[in-house]
């Protein structure tokens, strides 16, 4: 489990990195992992035209792979450009046009609020 959490860190972290060097605006990183056992960490940033958006997802993709030599579980709305979504496993990473972003505000279904009816929820079944 150890592993896999610093495994996990080490993706996160190489995600920003890139992000930033891609000059993505409004970087996000959401810790889910006491939310879903789909993923531990999500991440959520801004591009500013759909161009950038694309050429944002191509480099994380190329990046992470040479640093790592992991390859995306999926890739989602590369097409399109206006929300790319790209499955990394440990790491889902959310590069989206910033009108997409607000109509849809996935920081909003990821929030403390949610985290705790979440906990209670697990708590209540148990």
């Amino acid at each position: 489990m150890i592993e896999k959490t610093a495994q996990a860190e080490n993706l996160k972290d190489i995600v920003v990195t890139v992000l930033q060097d891609m000059k993505a605006q409004e970087i996000e990183v959401l810790n889910v992992a006491q939310l879903t056992d789909v993923t531990d960490y999500m991440i959520i940033a801004s591009g500013t035209s759909d161009r950038h958006v694309k050429a944002i997802a191509n480099r994380l993709r190329e990046q992470v792979r040479e640093q790592t030599c992991i390859r995306p579980i999926g890739v989602e709305g590369e097409r399109e450009g206006e929300w790319v979504l790209i499955d990394f496993g440990d790491v889902v990473v959310h590069i989206m046009r910033p009108q997409t972003r607000q109509f849809y505000d996935l920081e909003r279904l990821w929030n403390r609020e949610v985290e705790q009816l979440v906990k209670m929820n697990r708590d209540n079944a148990e």
